[in-house]
C-alpha cells in the first residue's frame, strides 16, 4: 500500500503528543485542546477533545464547560482523585481512579482531579466542536468577574473575608503544582 502524503492527511490527522501546548505551567500541567483551528474534520463532526498531563501532586483548577457540553473522560495514565459536582452544589462523584477509568461529567457539572505521585494524563472527548471552559480558580476565573458586593452577599460574609478569598490563587493558571 502506498504511503499517504502528509498534505493528505491535513485536517484529518493530530499527533496530541507532537501538537503545540495550549497550555503549559511548569511542574503543573500541559494541555493540548482539539478543535476546528487544530483538526478542522471536528467541526463536521460536532465534538472537541482535550489530552491533559498533569504533574505529582498537581490539581487540575475545578472547572465546568460553559457551552453545555457533555465530556467523556478516559485516564490513560498515572492515578488520582477526580470529584464531580452538580449544579446545586451535591458531589455526585468522589472517587480515585487510574489508568482505564472512564468517566462522564454532565452538562454544567464541575469538576476537579488531583494526581497521585507519579501524575496523571487524560483524554476527554467534549460534545463541542470547540470547548470553552471556565474555572473557578486561577487566572481564568470566574470569580474575578464578580462584584466584591456580589460575593459579600452571596456568601454573606464581611469585606474583609470577601477580599481574603479574592486574593488566595487567582494570578495561577489552571493547574496548580504542589507547594515547594
Amino acid at each position: 500500500m502506498p504511503q499517504p502524503k502528509v498534505e493528505d492527511r491535513d485536517g484529518f490527522v493530530i499527533n496530541c503528543l507532537e501538537a503545540p501546548l495550549d497550555v503549559d505551567i511548569k511542574d503543573g500541567g500541559r494541555v493540548v485542546v482539539l478543535n476546528t483551528k487544530n483538526l478542522p474534520l471536528v467541526g463536521e463532526v460536532g465534538f472537541g477533545a482535550d489530552l491533559v498531563q498533569i504533574d505529582g501532586h498537581s490539581m487540575c483548577s475545578p472547572g465546568f464547560s460553559c457551552d453545555s457540553a457533555l465530556q467523556v473522560t478516559y485516564i490513560v495514565g498515572g492515578s488520582g482523585r477526580v470529584q464531580v459536582v452538580g449544579a446545586d452544589g451535591k458531589r455526585v462523584l468522589e472517587t480515585h481512579i487510574t489508568a482505564g477509568s472512564l468517566f462522564i461529567v454532565p452538562r454544567f457539572f464541575v469538576v476537579s482531579k488531583i494526581a497521585d505521585p507519579e501524575g496523571m494524563s487524560w483524554f476527554s472527548i467534549v460534545t463541542t466542536p470547540d470547548p470553552i471552559f471556565t474555572h473557578l480558580a486561577g487566572r481564568t476565573s470566574v470569580w474575578k468577574a464578580l462584584s466584591p458586593e456580589v460575593l459579600q452577599a452571596a456568601f454573606k460574609v464581611d469585606p474583609e473575608v470577601e477580599q481574603l478569598f479574592r486574593s488566595k490563587r487567582t494570578s495561577d493558571a489552571i493547574f496548580f503544582p504542589p507547594s515547594k
